[in-house]
């Protein structure tokens, strides 16, 4: 009898990044023009570490992991969220739902432990340079980036899993534009300040983790390169200081939304864009602007064509 009372939700509603119609007009050229540089700039990285032979290095191969990963993350919203620019009405399904969380859990779970594993390849670099050869080889390279695969699976499942069991059966608006688990959990029909605990308790350990070992990581790094010859030290410094950027971006925005919630709505939706939109976009430019090997690699490209 309980069940029968339960109508099953087929869709949500996102009430989107604002109220205004003329704002959103005016946001859908921006919003296309960052999506199209995303794809563009890290699909180009991707391309780039793959026909140039000099970039066939483990940091390299890491990186051009991390570039096609932004490419799936901001692809999991933009699109939809650009679209929806145009739309009065901005429905989604509920498996368009389901399938949103899972995508931003796996795509932003693997980036987290591959961005660990970007830690642990600059510490080998610069730590322990006579072995790193040995020590990062193509295979071991290849089995990191299947474990950060394999680590944001499992998160993503264990986040969706959850959701699933939760009835919804009245309300189904969202005052935002992508489903974001605890926008979704305050429609379900049952008290979920339990469940709340749980999901957030999966997100903080993952997150907390990866960012410790981060902060360890990157800490002795910087300290072992100030003990090196000043010449010496300079390319290693540059690359660092560019993993660190693109962890701060990613890790913020991360630290507020599901770690430190501010609860105010336009700080969540900036914070969100900021997240699956900005920040993918930032990583290739961040690399590509730092990174005198890429640098190289494309004015090669261009004198060659």
């Amino acid at each position: 009898m309980e069940d029968s009372n339960h109508t099953v939700v087929s869709e949500f509603i996102f009430q989107g990044l604002c109220t205004s119609r003329e704002l959103e007009i005016f946001l859908l050229l921006p919003f296309s023009a960052l999506y199209l540089m995303t794809v563009l700039g890290n699909l180009f990285v991707v391309i780039l570490i793959i026909i140039d032979h000099h970039l066939h290095s483990p940091m390299y191969f890491l990186l051009a992991n991390l570039s096609f990963v932004d490419f799936c993350l901001s692809s999991v919203n933009t699109p939809k969220l650009t679209i929806d620019l145009l739309k009065e009405n901005k429905t989604i399904s509920f498996g368009g739902c389901m399938s949103q969380i899972f995508c931003v859990h796996f795509f932003g779970g693997s980036e987290m432990v591959l961005l660990v594993t970007m830690a642990y390849d600059r510490y080998v670099a610069i730590c322990r340079p006579l072995h790193y050869s040995s020590i990062m080889d193509r295979q071991k390279c290849i089995w990191l980036v299947l474990i950060s695969w394999i680590i944001g699976f499992i998160h993503a499942m264990s986040q969706l899993i959850l959701v699933l069991e939760l009835p919804f059966c009245g309300p189904r608006v969202i005052d935002s534009f992508f489903c974001d688990i605890p926008l979704v959990m305050k429609l379900a029909c049952m008290n979920t300040d339990t469940l709340e605990i749980i999901i957030n308790a999966d997100s903080g350990v993952l997150a907390t983790t990866c960012f410790i070992l981060l902060l360890v990581s990157y800490t002795y790094i910087l300290l072992t390169v100030q003990l090196h010859s000043k010449d010496g030290s300079s390319k290693a410094l540059s690359t660092c200081t560019s993993h660190i950027i693109v962890v701060v971006l990613f890790f913020g925005p991360i630290i507020f939304i599901y770690l430190w919630p501010v609860n105010i709505t336009w700080m969540d939706k900036f914070l969100a864009v900021f997240y699956t939109v900005i920040t993918p976009l930032l990583n290739p430019a961040i690399y590509t602007l730092r990174n005198k090997d890429i640098k190289n690699s494309i004015r090669k490209m261009i004198n060659n064509m």
